[in-house]
């Protein structure tokens, strides 16, 4: 949840690790702080709230001096966002920022406090700190060893000991981090977007191995101090790619980027008009065997799951079973060695989906990861990996990550239906043409954004609303009510429209606004009826339907027509719109779209 930075070498780092936490403030921004050598001392400035709270605080002289440095940016999880809970952490001999969260830190604090130790945060962060206080004699190596032997839980460290002015040391289980490798300096971070400014070039730091980082260069070793041998990775993200661009709000940058992204994604994946995806390790002749296919993710990557569980089941006729990564491993799921495990993650780092991850592979079967960040921890465990080209999404609310997902999702259905025989090589050719066709028709939706900040307008001083759909249009409308609540806060729920009258309906009262999406042509007299029945108690409704669909002022107050493609295909461009009225409905009320309250980008705690 939390990032983390780092720096060494031989500029003024205060700038640097505020300008990278900037880059990460998507993971958490609850508070703030940086951590300075300053005179062979460890200064701290640390504050509630977002960076330019920080950045506030330093220009009124509180600001530390010194080349070598670790920063944080806070999603709190132990104690309430504060001044004193703000990282960094430590005393005058050892200081850390940590992004994780500790198991075991009440065990741990009250050993510490029989040993004399004093605590001012509610943090698990400061036991950490205080428990390498107590081992430390001056080797830091041996230090950081013995807190691993007692600490459980998740973590990534970035440590500061006072004896070594000049040296960062770094540590992971779990919680992602990575060492940016410069010219005569060198980086820690929570991934790559901090060091992109300054270098591509960087170390991988895996479980438990401990990293030294000065001016002249890394040493990564072992919990015995035995050197190990680091493979060298060079990031593919433009610096652009993480700059807003022009643009207000990063969100409304990357609803722009879909089709870019889409088209990144998918052409690499295509072979004589075919799905292709032997990249990722994932045959033809495995395909045909898979008995059943689980996807497990959190959150809009979940709503990517469920898109993919219609078409899968609708065109293969496979078995697929959607879990929230958080309630997967508690219900002793019944895996055998016959089915595939897709893992589902934009950051690749999401602990549920991590954990879920672990437990397919122990139960035998195979697992396929599905995210964005190369070398990221779910990546690197999936036995089989497809790489999304979405580029950096800084936005917490997720938009092209989302596009990208899908259209992951539509190759993996199209070639399993054909490798299973429930399709021809024809019917997959064209089905393929029309997911190349996508994000030319997306730039046709995409113009549409003055008719969506309309109906927006609507939304605005709205308590409370109605997001219903049957069948795919149902998997897009649970999306489109996360949308608008994570960063609109205004409460937003979405139904099955055939569910309506068993019990919601009763919530629906004069000038209440409902959104249908309406793309499926089978099920469209059934939607409309539905629709009527909300529209017949007061409601304000709004239609996300085809182009060549007729319906009347009696049904819809507001209708955003979108062009025709085949219904399997319709969820790829109706996202957009729900995209739109969620991002133009938190401008107007003057949210923070890019930072939504007590929400963060990569979710690496459970």
């Amino acid at each position: 949840m939390c990032g983390i930075v780092g720096y060494v070498g031989n500029r003024e780092c205060a700038d640097i690790l505020v300008d990278g936490l900037k880059r990460l403030e998507y993971r958490g921004y609850d508070s703030a702080g940086i951590a300075v050598f300053q005179n062979g001392k460890i200064k701290v400035a640390k504050s509630k709230g977002k960076l330019v709270d920080l950045e506030q605080k330093m220009e009124s002289g509180e600001k530390p001096h010194g080349i070598c440095g670790i920063g944080h940016t806070r999603w709190a999880t132990h104690g309430e966002p504060s001044d004193i809970n703000s990282h960094p952490h430590g005393n005058k001999r050892v200081t850390i920022v940590h992004n994780g969260i500790i198991e075991n830190y009440k065990q741990i604090k009250d050993f510490l406090i029989a040993q004399g130790y004093g605590f001012e945060s509610e943090t698990d962060t400061e036991t950490v700190a205080k428990l390498l206080d107590y081992y430390y004699d001056g080797n830091p190596i041996e230090t950081i060893s013995k807190m691993i032997d007692k600490v459980n839980g998740s973590y990534a460290l970035g440590i500061l000991f006072r004896d070594y002015p000049d040296t960062i040391y770094a540590v992971r289980k779990e919680s992602p981090l990575i060492i940016g490798l410069g010219e005569n300096e060198n980086f820690i971070a929570s991934d790559v977007t901090p060091i992109l400014k300054h270098t591509r070039k960087y170390y991988l730091l895996e479980h438990d191995e401990i990293a030294i980082i000065n001016q002249t260069g890394v040493k990564v070793c072992t919990t015995e101090g035995e050197e190990i041998e680091k493979e060298e990775h060079i990031a593919d993200w433009d610096i652009d790619a993480a700059e807003k661009g022009g643009y207000e709000h990063f969100m409304l940058k990357e609803i722009n980027e879909q089709p870019t992204a889409i088209r990144t994604t998918i052409s690499p994946r295509i072979q004589n008009d075919l799905p292709y995806l032997e990249e990722s390790g994932l045959t033809f002749e495995m395909l045909k065997n898979y008995k059943r296919l689980f996807v497990v993710a959190c959150g809009t990557a979940m709503h990517a799951g469920l898109v993919g569980k219609y078409v899968i089941e609708k065109l293969a006729r496979v078995e697929v079973i959607v879990d929230i990564a958080s309630e997967f491993r508690y219900r002793n799921p019944i895996i055998s060695e016959d089915d595939l495990v897709i893992l589902v993650s934009q950051s690749g780092e999401t602990a549920d989906t991590i954990a879920a991850l672990k437990l397919a592979k122990e139960r035998g079967a195979t697992t396929l990861a599905i995210v964005n960040v190369k070398g990221s921890t779910i990546a690197r465990e999936a036995d089989l990996v497809i790489y999304t080209h979405a580029g950096p999404e800084i936005s917490v609310a997720s938009t092209k990550a989302y596009s990208v997902q899908l259209s992951i999702m539509y190759l993996l259905a199209f070639e399993l239906a054909y490798a299973k025989g429930a399709i021809t090589e024809e019917r997959c050719k064209e089905l393929t043409k029309q997911l190349i066709d996508i994000p030319e028709k997306l730039s046709e939706v995409l113009v549409l954004k003055e008719r969506c900040q309309f109906i927006a307008s609507r939304l605005v001083n709205s308590e409370s609303l109605l997001y219903i759909g049957r069948g795919l249009d149902y998997a897009l409308s649970m999306e489109g009510s996360l949308k608008l609540k994570e960063i609109s806060y205004i409460h937003s729920e979405s139904y099955a429209a055939g569910e309506l009258k068993h019990g919601t309906i009763s919530l629906v009262t004069e000038d209440m606004p409902v959104v249908a999406v309406a793309t499926q042509s089978d099920l469209l007299e059934k939607t409309i009826s539905n629709v009527k029945e909300v529209k017949a108690r007061g409601a304000k409704v709004s239609i996300i339907c085809p182009e060549d669909v007729e319906i009347g002022k009696d049904v819809a107050n507001h209708l955003i027509k979108l062009p025709k493609m085949e219904d399997i295909l319709m969820p790829m461009l109706a996202a957009v719109p729900m995209q739109y009225i969620a991002y133009y409905t938190a401008v107007l009320k003057g949210c923070d779209v890019d930072q939504p309250r007590n929400l963060a980008k990569s979710v690496t705690v459970e």
